[in-house]
């Protein structure tokens, strides 16, 4: 993972000597940048994980067009630049110590993604890191731990994204896990088997697009797409006694499937409060998607918890889910409005940790203990 590099009204890079007030907290931050968002999340450290004094969000469609050329447009990339810059700032207001920042299908896709990434860096200051798919899988994991229920056996991780759709098997009953709080240095994943796939809500979008609605089977040839990526994938085979009976959940991690969410309970506006850690049985998540298959676009961008910005991917989100469903049979999801940031930033606070502090003249250095997450 990188951090911003000092530059004049930048973020200033870990390890930068500065010193903070006695008594204030260092702040941290994690920035993701995906096909459809920018993302960012600035933190402090506490006894149970972290505290976020800082969020900010923008859809930004950096991977618009991408499946048609190959690269990242002009007016994409300006978008982004434009999100990014404000980020630049909030961590720079906040001054933050370190940062972690990403990006993922968007930039590991187009031809040109390494030399966005190095605009970035000259524009703003932030020197993005393009993840792989099997590091993108093991942050949202890490951002999701504390949502598992610790009476299944397994769960499944659904990182739904714009261009890529993430999913982790997981041994709840494993040594990685326990229901004591552990070091984030410390945790061994518990991930069996891990799958990526180069299908999001943008690219199901734009492979199906919403003027193709009124075709017979429109929204089922979208969960069928998706299902030929997943079915034939056997690494997880060993789980799926668990899911057969009833031993095992899934958690999913998405801006579409927080939507779905936050349709299915009628909110006047989106409350994360409440949508994240919601349990949703299956029949309401097909609900959901059967009722927002009567809605026009129109209609769909007046709904409180999706809005314009989502009207046209909120299927494609809810196909992706329906999918995966269909294939990995269980009755229960937990709605998780975390994931990819949450995890870049437990490991990032746990790497500073365990650096070890300089010896002072005369006598030894002291320890330091590692901050405990959330689990």
């Amino acid at each position: 993972m990188s951090e911003a590099p000092r530059a004049p009204g930048a973020p200033q890079p870990s390890g930068s000597g500065r010193r903070r007030p006695p008594g204030e907290q260092s702040c941290y931050a994690a920035l993701d940048l995906g096909t459809n968002n920018c993302r960012l999340l600035v933190a402090t450290p506490s006894p149970r994980g972290f505290r976020v004094v800082e969020a900010y969000s923008r859809i930004v469609r950096l991977g618009e067009g991408l499946s048609q050329t190959g690269q990242l447009s002009n007016e994409a990339m300006d978008r982004s630049m434009a999100a990014l810059k404000v980020c630049a700032e909030k961590i720079r207001r906040r001054k933050v110590v370190r940062v972690k920042a990403v990006a993922t299908q968007a930039c590991r896709g187009a031809t040109n993604g390494p030399d966005f990434v190095r605009r970035v860096a000259e524009e703003t200051g932030l020197r993005l890191q393009i993840i792989t798919p099997k590091e993108e899988a093991q942050l949202s994991v890490a951002g999701c731990m504390s949502l598992f229920d610790r009476d299944a056996e397994a769960a499944l991780v659904v990182d739904v994204g714009g261009g890529s759709t993430e999913l982790s098997w997981v041994d709840l009953k494993g040594d990685g896990l326990d229901n004591k709080p552990r070091q984030f240095a410390t945790w061994k994943l518990p991930i069996k088997a891990w799958l990526s796939i180069p299908i999001g809500v943008v690219t199901l979008a734009e492979r199906f697009p919403e003027g193709e609605r009124a075709e017979e089977g429109w929204f089922r040839a979208m969960v069928d797409a998706v299902k030929a990526r997943i079915e034939a994938f056997p690494h997880a085979e060993s789980m799926r006694g668990l899911f057969e009976n009833g031993r095992a959940h899934m958690v999913g991690t998405s801006g579409a499937i927080t939507s779905l969410a936050g349709l299915h309970l009628g909110l006047p506006r989106y409350d994360r409060n409440i949508v994240d850690g919601l349990w949703m049985q299956r029949h309401e998540c097909e609900a959901a998607a059967d009722r927002l298959l009567t809605l026009t676009a129109r209609e769909r961008a007046l709904e409180p918890c999706i809005g314009a910005d989502r009207a046209d991917l909120v299927l494609a989100g809810a196909a992706i889910l329906q999918a995966v469903q269909e294939l990995w049979p269980c009755s229960r999801v937990r709605v998780a409005d975390r994931g990819l940031r949450e995890g870049l930033l437990m490991s990032l606070m746990s790497d500073q940790q365990k650096k070890p502090r300089r010896r002072r003249r005369g006598g030894a250095g002291r320890s330091s203990r590692p901050s405990t997450v959330n689990a």
